[in-house]
């Protein structure tokens, strides 16, 4: 894996990601809009090809939910930064508390 160029989309992608506080969370498209884009998409693939070393799991679906294939994997880390999650009866169980645990970088 080659280390991407300082200026180009992983890079501020995976700023806008390290730049996310403990027990809070971005979803792709909010990433992609602080990026002046609305490329949810490309972040989500960003996130899949050079996100291990990141937060990854501070950055979610629109619904609540945490990265596909991954809910395993995210719950003990919301626990640990306590990001509340709320308990579901469906799909992975939970999911983050989109309303209280959303972030916005200061303008």
């Amino acid at each position: 894996m080659s280390t991407p160029e300082p200026d180009d989309f992983v890079s501020r992608v995976l700023g806008v990601v390290d730049s996310i506080p403990p027990g809070r969370v971005m979803t792709y498209g909010g990433v992609a809009a602080q990026l002046g884009s609305r490329a949810a998409r490309a972040v989500g693939q960003v996130m899949a090809r050079y996100g291990s070393d990141a937060a990854w799991w501070r950055v979610i679906r629109a619904g609540g939910h945490p990265p596909i294939g991954h809910e395993t994997q995210a719950l003990p880390h919301y626990r640990a930064e306590n990001t509340p999650v709320l308990i579901t009866k469906t799909d992975a169980a939970y999911r983050v508390d989109y309303a209280a645990a959303r972030w916005s970088p200061p303008a």
